[in-house]
């Protein structure tokens, strides 16, 4: 099989099909999500996040579906009736549009794709600041400073982060952000079907004032029964167990790697790819702001060339992402994940190199 650069669900990372053996063995996926088998996989797993991801004490992690349901889960807990929305892509524009389609007065600042956002002037008193850390459709990642920036610019607004595709490598100000989500499927290696979401004590407080206040902040997953469940090590439904199981193994083999060396792994191998697509005739790098260009999804744009560089790949064992939208014709994206190692990338680039 080739090696698959698409940008989620991407490669499985390698030691996952071992640790799936092991759960079907030990009778992972039967278990009981009441059992203190299931609580201990449970604490393992938010030990090792927090570890792994270097989140502070006065944060809790619940898990959704996905983080398409985190999307919609933050607004309904988060938002009484204001968000404010960082839009330059596919993805981040689908988070302002939930947050319309449940009833918030929900403003947009757009970019044009594959730039980033203008200086911004702080106007108005949004309760949730929603930021797209790293635009999985365009490339386009926003700077650290940018998204700290706003707990100076609206210190009473909740500072939402969606890291779908950029987590664990970014490593975030916990005392600048309120709350962080992302999906397994991506940089973590793991089959779709698992969302993370990491609040602090505000968010908890926010949506148990809005709950007081008759807002409807959901049912089963509402914020404050996911947070009550957690606190047990428990989920409010069945989850998913075997997911929740590959997360705490994944994470564990992360740590062992450990986080340094994978955001230094992360870096070489952005730096080769966007340096040979620089120095391509035919294949160039999407986002030229150097400071936008995001080192996890790295998309290039090869016009007419992008069947046949596609096939090239291909025929290599390489499997390049189609690119997203209205530019799946004229793009490429390649997944820089933990999975993908140095020698995998290095090959990528010798192989593009030759086209």
């Amino acid at each position: 099989m080739p090696v698959n650069f698409t940008p989620g669900p991407s490669q499985l990372y390698f030691t996952v099909e071992d640790h799936a053996r092991k759960a079907f063995r030990a009778g992972i996926p039967s278990i009981s999500h009441r059992s203190s088998a299931f609580e201990k996989i449970y604490q393992q797993v938010v030990e090792g996040l927090k570890e792994l991801l270097e989140v502070p004490a006065g944060f809790e992690i619940v898990f959704a579906a996905s983080a398409t349901e985190i999307w919609e889960r933050s607004i309904q807990n988060l938002a009484g009736e204001s968000s404010l929305h960082f839009v330059n892509g596919s993805f981040s524009k689908r988070y302002h549009e939930i947050a319309t389609q449940l009833g918030k007065q929900a403003s947009k600042i757009e970019a044009i794709p594959g730039e980033g956002f203008s200086p911004y002037t702080p106007s108005g008193s949004p309760e949730v600041i929603a930021l797209t850390h790293n635009e999985t459709s365009t490339g386009v990642s926003l700077p650290l400073d940018f998204i700290h920036s706003f707990r100076s610019l609206h210190p009473n607004a909740l500072v939402v982060v969606d890291a779908v595709s950029s987590l664990p490598y970014p490593k975030f100000d916990y005392t600048k952000i309120d709350s962080v989500f992302f999906s397994v499927q991506k940089c973590f290696g793991l089959p779709a079907g698992l969302g993370v979401w990491i609040v602090n004590e505000r968010c908890i407080a926010k949506a148990e004032q809005l709950q007081q206040q008759g807002v409807n902040t959901g049912t089963y997953h509402n914020l404050p029964t996911l947070i009550t469940n957690a606190k047990k090590n428990q989920t409010p439904e069945t989850p998913n167990v075997l997911g929740i199981y590959l997360l705490s193994q994944v994470v564990a083999d992360f740590l062992k790697r450990g986080v340094h060396t994978i955001r230094k792994e992360t870096e070489y191998k952005a730096a080769i790819l966007y340096q040979a697509l620089e120095q391509h005739t035919l294949a160039k790098p999407f986002v030229q702001d150097v400071k936008s260009r995001s080192q996890t999804v790295l998309v290039a744009q090869t016009g007419d060339s992008t069947k046949a560089i596609t096939k090239h790949l291909i025929d290599h064992g390489l499997q390049p992402g189609d690119g997203y939208g209205d530019r799946k014709n004229a793009q490429l994206r390649f997944a820089n994940f933990p999975t993908h190692s140095k020698e995998t990338y290095e090959l990528l680039v010798d192989v593009l190199e030759k086209f």
